[in-house]
């Protein structure tokens, strides 16, 4: 059966992205089952950049397919910030919360609400250097103490628009359908059909 890298080590996304593609017939591999334990530096100027640094150096390194993403959380009120940086807001070593946290901090005195899109650039990485890259976006806006059990990074202040509930309250499934990565999935489906010769269950 054909293998797909997922070319990520956050737990999170790992969860997301093996149910996401669940329906296809194909092998999800992680990092850890190859021994991989590569930090891809983000050096791009764009989501597309950074998501293709990631997959690129995945696919070549285990010289299989690999899928890598770069997501962004984007606050009208902060000027599009933290953007390309949201998962460095508070530098190396820092937890979710801590993000979190400092988000809120410069939020802290703006008038509300704070309205927010997350954006998310899902790339497809061949061995020999192929590469698609799909586009997806969630808006709502920002809430000003954390909801929910669920998801990771900034879901539980995340109010999804339309849904009345923070990402982190959503269900695994429910999530699949709104989340900014769910959408970029979506759109690359196809070309990820194609490109691997793989059939949908």
């Amino acid at each position: 059966m054909t293998k797909l890298l997922l070319g990520t080590s956050n737990p999170g996304k790992l969860r997301e992205l093996s149910v996401l593609l669940r329906d296809l017939h194909v092998t999800l591999v992680h990092p850890k089952q190859l021994d991989l334990d590569m930090t891809v530096p983000e050096t791009g100027k764009s989501y597309a950049e950074n998501a293709s640094l990631k997959a690129r150096a995945y696919a070549q390194c285990a010289d299989m397919w690999a899928l890598a993403d770069d997501t962004g959380l984007e606050v009208q009120a902060l000027g599009g910030r933290p953007g390309l940086r949201s998962a460095r807001i508070v530098g190396p070593g820092g937890e979710d919360s801590d993000r979190r946290a400092a988000l809120l901090k410069e939020l802290a005195g703006l008038p509300r609400p704070w309205r927010a899109a997350f954006v998310c650039l899902v790339a497809l990485a061949g061995p020999d250097g192929e590469l698609s890259l799909a586009r997806g976006e969630c808006l709502g806006e920002i809430v000003p103490q954390a909801r929910g059990a669920g998801g990771f990074g900034y879901d539980p202040l995340f109010l999804v628009d339309d849904v009345g509930r923070t990402m982190a309250e959503l269900t695994m499934a429910e999530k699949n359908l709104t989340s900014h990565r769910a959408r970029a999935f979506a759109a690359l489906k196809p070309t990820l059909l194609e490109r691997l010769a793989l059939r949908p269950s």
